[in-house]
């Protein structure tokens, strides 16, 4: 099991941006897709953008498409989410995990956008 431990999180004014980064010191993330989730107060966890094992491919949920970009470096072990224009409803506790293989969920990062 994949042990993922995610940082950035902060609190930022509507229009802010922040990194976000998810990292294991295990074992390689490489041959892994891995995706970025959050949880909103009082919501369920949903997912919000994933990538391919070797970034060729990822996806995003329609309400971040244009202001987050994931990207990954498999040579640092390391996944990022550059996340811009954030906005109220982006406040959230924000996971990483392997989208069709999750693993135990880390403790996450908050988002907290307010003015």
């Amino acid at each position: 099991q994949l042990q993922l431990v995610e940082s950035g999180g902060n609190k930022v004014q509507p229009g802010g941006s922040l990194t976000l980064s998810c990292r294991t010191s295990q074992y390689t993330l490489e041959y892994y897709a891995i995706g970025w989730f959050r949880q909103a107060p009082g919501k369920e966890r949903e997912g919000v953008s994933w990538i391919s094992h070797d970034g060729s491919t990822t996806d995003y949920i329609d309400s971040v498409k244009g202001r987050f970009t994931i990207s990954r470096d498999n040579a640092k072990n390391t996944m990022y989410l550059q996340m811009n224009d954030l906005k109220t409803e982006d406040t959230a506790v924000y996971y990483c995990n392997v989208p069709n293989n999750l693993q135990p969920w880390g403790e996450g990062t908050l988002v907290t956008v307010s003015s």
